[in-house]
C-alpha cells in the first residue's frame, strides 16, 4: 500500500480482468468518502487504473444505480470534470443490536445515514424460535414505517456478545443472554424475514460501523473499547476486522487489572468486566442499583453516579477513577500485544460516564509504567453514539457487500 497525503491508505486497483469486482468495489468505496463527488480523473489517480478501465467501471455502477453525475467543476483550463457521487437509497440495511435488556433496530441507507429507529423488549421467558419470531415482527413493523423499498434491501446485521457459532449462526452461552442460549438465530431470523442475515459478535460489528463512517482510515488500525453491560474490545488491523478463529476475537472481561479489586464468576479477583461492571459500580458509590434491573434505568443511573463526581462526592470520584486505572491497564496490554495505538470507545455506559471517565482515563493511558508503545495512545469517542453495535450491525451488510479489502483477493483452498 502507498500512503495518501492526508495519512491514509491509499488501496490501489489492478487493470487485470479477474479481479474486476475488487476494482468496481474499490472505486464504489472511494466514491461514497468523497460526500461532494469525485471526478474520474482522481479516480484514476487514486486507484492507479486506466481511463477505459474506469469509465467501464462508473458505467456499470451507474446502471446499478450505486452512483449518478453530481454536476461539473472546473479546475483550471480545459474541459470541465464531471463529479460522480453516491446515490444513497440505491441500497439500504437493517441493524439489530441483542442487548439483555431492550433490543436496537435500525434501518441505514448506503451512505450510513440512520432513516428508522425502533427499539424492542425481547421476551426473555420464551422459547427461542418465539423469541426469534418477536424479532422478526419488529424488523418487519419497522421497514413497514420506514417506506424503504424492499428490493433494496440487502439484508439484516445482527451484533450480539458471544460467544457464538459461526458455522450455523447460533448463539452458544452468552453470560448476558440467558434465553438466547444454544439458539440458531441467524437461520430463523432468515427464515421469518426472508433476508440474508449475518450475525457477528458486537465488538467486531462496533469497529467495522466504525470504518465504515472513518473518510480517512484514522481506524484502520485501531481498538474498539466498547463499555455496556458488559465490556469488550474489537479490533481493527490494516483496515480489516480480527474475528479470529471462530468469529470470537474480543473477549477481554477475565483480564485481571486490579488484584484487589471485586471477585469475578471466574472465582479470579480484578477481572476487567467485574471491575468495571455497571451494578459494582453503583454499589461502590452507595447508589441503589434497582433501576440498573430494571435496564432501561441503567444510562440513568450511571448519569447519576457522574453528577456526584462533577460535584464533589469524593465518594462517587474514586469510584470513577479506580474505573478509570483498571480500563487503562486493560487498554494498555492490549496495545502492548498488537501496538495499534488509537482506541475508540463507546457503548451506553460510556456514554453515561464520559464527562467523568475521560480525563483520568486519559492520564492513565500516558502515565502507565506498563506501557511498551513507543507512540502515544490516542483516546476517541466512537462516531456512532449509543447505538454503536446496532449501526455497526448493519454496516456488517454494508460493508461486506461496498468494501474493497486486498485480502478479498487472495486465493483460498
Amino acid at each position: 500500500m502507498t500512503m495518501g497525503q492526508d495519512g491514509g491508505s491509499r488501496r490501489r486497483g489492478s487493470n487485470l480482468p479477474a479481479v474486476g469486482t475488487y476494482n468496481q468495489v474499490l472505486v464504489l468505496d472511494l466514491i461514497r468518502r468523497a460526500p461532494d463527488g469525485i471526478s474520474r480523473s482522481e479516480l484514476a489517480e487514486r486507484t492507479g487504473l486506466a481511463p477505459q478501465t474506469l469509465t467501464n467501471l462508473t458505467r456499470r455502477l451507474a446502471v446499478e444505480g450505486l452512483i449518478a453525475e453530481a454536476g461539473k467543476v472546473i479546475a483550471g483550463p480545459g474541459k470541465p470534470r464531471t463529479l460522480l457521487a453516491l446515490n444513497p437509497e440505491s441500497r439500504f440495511a437493517v441493524g439489530v443490536h441483542l442487548d439483555p435488556f431492550v433490543d436496537t433496530l435500525v434501518v441505514l441507507d448506503l451512505a450510513g445515514k440512520v432513516v428508522a429507529r425502533a427499539e424492542h423488549t425481547p421476551l426473555t421467558a420464551a422459547p427461542g424460535p418465539v423469541m426469534t419470531a418477536s424479532l422478526a415482527d419488529a424488523v418487519n413493523d419497522l421497514l413497514a414505517t420506514s417506506g424503504v423499498p424492499r428490493d433494496r434491501l440487502l439484508g439484516i446485521g445482527v451484533a450480539a456478545p458471544g460467544p457464538f457459532d459461526p458455522r450455523d449462526g447460533r448463539l452458544l452461552n452468552p453470560p448476558l443472554l440467558p434465553a438466547w442460549h444454544n439458539v440458531p438465530l441467524r437461520d430463523q431470523l432468515h427464515t421469518a424475514t426472508d433476508l440474508p442475515v449475518v450475525l457477528e459478535k458486537d465488538v467486531v460489528a462496533a469497529i467495522v460501523g466504525e470504518m465504515w463512517f472513518d473518510r480517512r482510515d484514522r481506524v484502520s488500525n485501531a481498538m474498539f473499547l466498547y463499555y455496556g453491560a458488559g465490556v469488550g474490545i474489537g479490533l481493527a488491523v490494516e483496515g480489516s476486522p480480527v474475528r479470529g478463529l471462530t468469529g470470537n476475537a474480543g473477549n477481554i472481561a477475565h483480564m485481571i487489572v486490579d488484584p484487589t479489586g471485586p471477585v469475578c464468576a471466574c472465582g479470579a479477583r480484578g477481572c476487567l468486566g467485574v471491575a468495571i461492571e455497571p451494578e459494582v459500580l453503583l454499589r461502590a458509590a452507595g447508589i441503589d442499583p434497582a433501576p440498573y434491573a430494571a435496564g432501561s434505568g441503567l444510562p440513568g443511573a450511571l448519569r447519576d453516579l457522574a453528577e456526584r463526581a462533577q460535584a464533589g462526592d469524593e465518594r462517587a470520584r474514586s469510584v470513577v477513577e479506580t474505573a478509570a486505572q483498571r480500563m487503562a491497564r486493560a487498554v494498555v496490554e492490549v496495545n502492548n500485544l498488537l501496538d495499534l495505538d488509537t482506541v475508540v470507545v463507546g457503548g451506553v455506559a460510556w456514554s453515561a460516564l464520559s464527562d467523568v471517565l475521560r480525563v483520568p482515563l486519559v492520564e492513565g493511558l500516558a502515565s502507565s509504567r506498563a506501557s511498551t508503545a513507543t507512540l502515544p495512545v490516542t483516546l476517541q469517542d466512537s462516531l456512532l453514539g449509543t447505538d454503536v453495535a446496532a449501526v455497526g450491525a448493519a454496516c456488517l451488510i454494508l460493508d461486506e457487500s461496498f468494501t474493497a479489502r486486498p485480502a478479498d483477493l487472495m486465493i483460498t483452498a
